[in-house]
This record gives structure tokens, C-alpha cells and sequence, in this order.
């Protein structure tokens, strides 16, 4: 039986470059038809956006997705919450984690899984101050060299 790999539809770059990424989470997301048929235009914004718990649900702030273009009446705010689908016992652990000084919730990738199914791939994150920034950035110019290095060598 063949696997279909995930297909990305848009992936949060400033997240990584401003968070320490401690775990990662797969969450479902709840969409409308016409949020659907959008996302395989590959119509979404994740740039801005992050979780909150509230009431025992994680809620998506601040994600984009532009409106269907042959939709009609039918389509929704395109920078409405929206709901993650977690298990209960993630929804609960993550609540707990958020109340830690620091922590935060950061979607990091958007995709569909291999049932179509749209999924979160949601992280919780430790902000980094601007020397951690810069010792990241230095350790992706070292690692560049040093691969510019090897092919050149090999070549």
C-alpha cells in the first residue's frame, strides 16, 4: 500500500527564529467547507499567530486564511478563531505547561495529513532573548561554510 507524504500548505519560519521549541503537538483543526477548498489554493498566513486555552479548548488566533475564491456568501471571516482539536488529557497538560513563566503555544506548520485531514503541527515555546537569536544565526552561518566546504572538496 503506498503512503502519501503531508502536504505542507504553510509553514511559520519567524516562529522557529523567535522560540525555543520544547514539544511538539499534532492537532485537527475545525474549518468550513469554503476554509478547505482555500487551503488546497494554498491560501493561508501564519506569521503572526499563536494558541490559547480558554474554557478547556485550544483556540488558533490570528491565522489567515483568505477567502475561497468561487466561494459566494458562504465564506467566513478569514482572521476568525478557531478551534484545535486536541485529546483531553493534551488539552489539560498543554494548560498546564502555558501557565509556566515564558511558555506559549506557536503553530509551526499547517498541512494536510494522508487522509486529507487539515492538521496543526502546534509547539510550546520558550521566547528567546536577542543573544540567543544571534548565537542560532551564527550556528546556521557556521553550518553553511562548513557544507559550502565539504561539496567543494568533493566536488
Amino acid at each position: 500500500m503506498e503512503r502519501r507524504e503531508k502536504k505542507t500548505i504553510a509553514n511559520n519560519r519567524r516562529a522557529l527564529h523567535e522560540y525555543e521549541i520544547l514539544e511538539t503537538y499534532e492537532a485537527g483543526i475545525a474549518l468550513t467547507g469554503t476554509e478547505v477548498r482555500s487551503l488546497r489554493e494554498n491560501n493561508c498566513q501564519l506569521t503572526d499567530c499563536f494558541a490559547l486555552v480558554r474554557g478547556g479548548e485550544v483556540w488558533l488566533h490570528n491565522v489567515h486564511i483568505a477567502p475561497y475564491s468561487n466561494g459566494s456568501i458562504s465564506n467566513v471571516d478569514p482572521d476568525r478563531k478557531r478551534k484545535l482539536l486536541l485529546h483531553k488529557r493534551e488539552i489539560r497538560l498543554l494548560e498546564q505547561k502555558t501557565r509556566e513563566k515564558g511558555l506559549t503555544l506557536v503553530p509551526l506548520s499547517m498541512y494536510f495529513s494522508e487522509n486529507s485531514l487539515v492538521k496543526v503541527e502546534l509547539a510550546v515555546g520558550r521566547g528567546k532573548k536577542t543573544y540567543d537569536k544571534r548565537e542560532s544565526i551564527a550556528k546556521r552561518d557556521a553550518q553553511r561554510d562548513i557544507d559550502r566546504a565539504m561539496k567543494e572538496r568533493y566536488r
